[in-house]
């Protein structure tokens, strides 16, 4: 098959959020102020990639780096598609860092407990530096939620909760990568680097053709333009 028409653009709220909702496993859009990028294949709407500060908002900290200098890839929210993913992700990089002036490095973390291990990243020659730290996790409203939900009374607009009384797990961490978007970062991160995790059984292959609705959806955004957000 040959390489497809790919194009990166902004993409607008709307798009993302139907993206997310119908093609990523999580349906949910992160919160806080997010960069969207979408991805067309031959003027058809694909989906998104999404950058945001994510559940750490001093994500660049232990590189030295300062809050408009790191940022971490929050979502990968794609259809059926022609393009390899490494592919689409790594246009995305560069698009952002044609857009962000200052950034230097980008963050992404491959959820272990959704039977993920970072495939796309290694495609794409991220470094990977082991695990992130455990966190515990409560059942609410039919998922489960990180303690910083709990903690700052995020539970749906309810700011006060009893929930000590909530289901609760342990986390094991996720796969942290990092791309390097200059040579000196490049330098500084290459010692942390560690052999990459071996591919894992996806938890998740039972539902995720399902969310995958591709292009007979009649409702998929299928505009040929982005459109600033």
């Amino acid at each position: 098959m040959g390489k497809a028409d790919l194009r990166i653009d902004w993409a607008t709220h709307s798009a993302a959020k139907y993206a997310v909702e119908n093609w990523h496993y999580s349906q949910r859009l992160p919160v806080g102020k997010i960069v969207r990028v979408g991805a067309w294949e031959s003027g058809r709407f694909i989906g998104v990639v999404l950058f945001g500060r994510g559940a750490n908002n001093a994500i660049g900290r232990d590189l030295g780096l300062g809050p408009v200098e790191a940022v971490e890839l929050v979502r990968v929210a794609l259809t059926t598609h022609t393009s390899p993913v490494s592919r689409i992700v790594a246009l995305s990089l560069k698009w952002l860092k044609a857009q962000s002036s200052g950034l230097r490095c980008v963050v992404s973390y491959a959820d272990s407990e959704q039977g993920h291990h970072g495939g796309i990243y290694q495609a794409g020659n991220w470094f990977y530096t082991g695990r992130s730290m455990g966190s515990v996790e409560f059942f609410h409203q039919g998922r489960w939620k990180h303690n910083r939900e709990v903690t700052s009374g995020a539970f749906g607009g309810v700011k006060k909760i009893d929930y000590s009384k909530l289901e609760r797990r342990k986390t094991l961490g996720k796969h942290k990568y990092l791309m390097p978007l200059d040579a000196a970062m490049r330098a500084q991160i290459q010692p942390l680097s560690k052999p990459y995790p071996k591919r894992v059984k996806q938890a998740m292959a039972g539902v995720q053709p399902e969310q995958r609705r591709g292009s007979t959806d009649p409702h998929a955004p299928n505009s040929t333009t982005g459109g600033m957000p």
